[in-house]
């Protein structure tokens, strides 16, 4: 059975390519110039440590919005071309979320694109969904999500891929681990993640990604419902409204770093 740690033995990873959604992009983890960083932008500079100066090649093809069969159909044949050493695959997660979607049959196509990707490149780093138990309304989905992380489970097990689990990271259940929007991750939850993630690739690291986060002082009930409205009229609605209507909000967005470059 695969691992969720996979320990690279020889000499450690000289280049690394990312594909995906928002989550792999970065979206809710804004850099100085406005660019988005993320967890995979994090774990290269990580991965990039274990190198010589100059020695390391990145890519981040992942774009807000896209499905697992733009994914696919768009980032995968990039990252057969550029023939990284590893690759992280998350991908699904827009699928899932839509009305009436199955979880049986994405996981049926995203595991072609595992073989497909496990037949051409070193190591595939898969990622599990979120656990959404404290999310309002994507609470419901939780079975949905569940029955995914199950078959991407398996299906690491099977093609031998290193797994992100990121239902079992506790930490990411704390609201300060999640943007305004409570859609993306924050610079903090993307910090753990990428920190995760370096755990399972077998790098030392220099926090635990899991440790528990500072207490907070109890807030009124009544701020609490206020700040929840406002997040459903902001955030909410709109995001309903555009998976109801099968609109993908990344459909203009260009790759932030198609090909393999020096970092």
């Amino acid at each position: 059975m695969a691992a969720d740690s996979k320990t690279n033995t020889s000499d450690a990873f000289e280049s690394y390519a990312a594909v995906g959604d928002s989550f792999t992009e970065g979206v809710g983890d804004p850099g100085p110039d406005g660019a988005f960083i993320g967890w995979a932008d994090r774990l290269a500079v990580l991965l990039s440590d274990q190198r010589a100066e100059h020695d390391f090649r990145y890519a981040n093809l992942a774009v807000r919005g896209r499905l697992l069969d733009q994914i696919v159909e768009e980032q995968v044949p990039r990252v057969l071309e550029l023939g990284p050493e590893l690759v992280s695959f998350c991908a699904g997660g827009n699928d899932i979320l839509r009305p009436g979607s199955d979880p049986d049959d994405v996981a049926s196509r995203y595991e072609a694109a595992v073989a497909k990707l496990a037949s051409s490149v070193g190591t595939v780093l898969v990622c599990t969904g979120f656990d959404t138990r404290d999310v309002p309304v994507l609470r419901h989905l939780r079975g949905k999500i569940a029955t995914y992380t199950a078959h991407v489970r398996a299906i690491a097990d099977r093609y031998d891929c290193p797994v992100l689990d990121l239902w079992s990271l506790r930490s990411v259940q704390d609201r300060r681990a999640w943007s305004d929007d409570r859609l993306h991750l924050s610079p903090d939850g993307h910090t753990r993640v990428a920190l995760r993630a370096a755990q399972v690739l077998g790098l030392e690291v220099c926090a635990d990604p899991d440790q528990p986060w500072p207490p907070l002082a109890q807030r009124p009930a009544a701020a609490v419902r206020r700040d929840n409205i406002h997040w459903a009229r902001e955030h909410l609605v709109p995001w309903i409204g555009r998976r109801l209507r099968g609109e993908s909000s990344g459909d203009h967005v260009e790759p932030k770093r198609p090909d393999l470059l020096p970092l």
